[in-house]
């Protein structure tokens, strides 16, 4: 098979290609959450403003570029658009050329494309509405069990890829039934575990626990820096005296926020660069 590291004008090349066709995989994927959370088909109709309804055209379809040439609106009702669009688009263009300088042109790169395109989808889809959708899981496990003959070595190293999965997402929940009755609540969403079960097809136990530890931080993380915010807020809206969004002084307002990011991010840093970390922890472990 060949590969993109034979000399460097076929890197440059392949480097390229891949950033063009992740832009525009960003962009359809993009429209794919859109789509998929306002209950429309992902894969019929054409792609049209999310505001009046017009069909784009050739130039509003182009990655990135179609945003800066209509400077930011729709060309058909003066819309405003929101950077999202070409931050994604650019984001899923770095996105694909790490993937393939990662794993170069085999199997294993395409099984874990589409692992990541997967979890791009869901990260704007829970973001957008608190969702993710079962055929987001179905798709990944779909991929792993098509291509698992063709990366790994004997069906024991495959088993234990499923074993990390039921582990994971068996174990979470259990842990969430619990947590629920003793806090008579909802502890963690159900896409969240589901999400976890597949994390651990693609990373196996030791990867997936490192990505359970990063999203677990980060999630950790930006729920402190949210809630500083409200509580700054708050302060500003009590020296104003704005009496109508008052709290009392120890009382801040807590909105759910999204864990699939968070979840997706950690999975797909680990699947880009989890081996030497996960190589780093056996060494410790001897």
């Amino acid at each position: 098979m060949i590969s993109i590291y034979e000399f460097g004008p076929l890197l440059i090349y392949f480097v390229v290609l891949a950033a063009v066709f992740g832009a525009c995989m960003g962009s359809f994927l993009n429209c794919a959450a859109w789509r998929s959370v306002h209950g429309e088909s992902v894969l019929k109709g054409r792609s049209h403003c999310t505001t009046c309804g017009h069909e784009l055209g050739f130039v509003d379809l182009i990655p990135v570029f179609g945003w800066l040439i209509r400077k930011g609106r729709c060309h058909y009702c003066g819309e405003k658009i929101p950077a999202r669009y070409p931050l994604t688009e650019l984001v899923f263009a770095a996105l694909t050329v790490l993937c393939l300088l990662r794993f170069d042109l085999t199997i294993e790169c395409l099984r874990n494309y589409i692992f990541i395109c997967v979890l791009f989808v869901l990260t704007l889809t829970d973001i957008d509405d608190m969702i993710i959708p079962d055929g987001c899981h179905i798709i990944a496990a779909i991929t792993w069990i098509v291509t698992a003959p063709f990366i790994y070595d004997g069906w024991g190293q495959a088993l234990s890829h499923v074993a990390a999965g039921l582990i994971f997402g068996g174990g979470l929940l259990a842990v969430s039934l619990i947590m629920d009755k003793m806090m008579g609540r909802d502890t963690m969403g159900g896409g969240d575990i589901k999400l976890f079960g597949v994390v651990g097809l693609y990373l196996g136990i030791i990867g997936t626990l490192f990505c359970m530890i990063i999203a677990c931080i980060a999630g950790l993380l930006f729920s402190v820096i949210r809630r500083g915010r409200g509580r700054a807020a708050t302060e500003k809206d009590h020296e104003v005296g704005d009496s109508e969004s008052a709290y009392d002084e120890d009382e801040v307002p807590e909105k759910a926020f999204p864990f699939g990011p968070w979840i997706a991010i950690a999975a797909a840093f680990m699947l880009l660069y989890g081996e030497p970390i996960i190589n780093w922890y056996l060494g410790l472990m001897g």
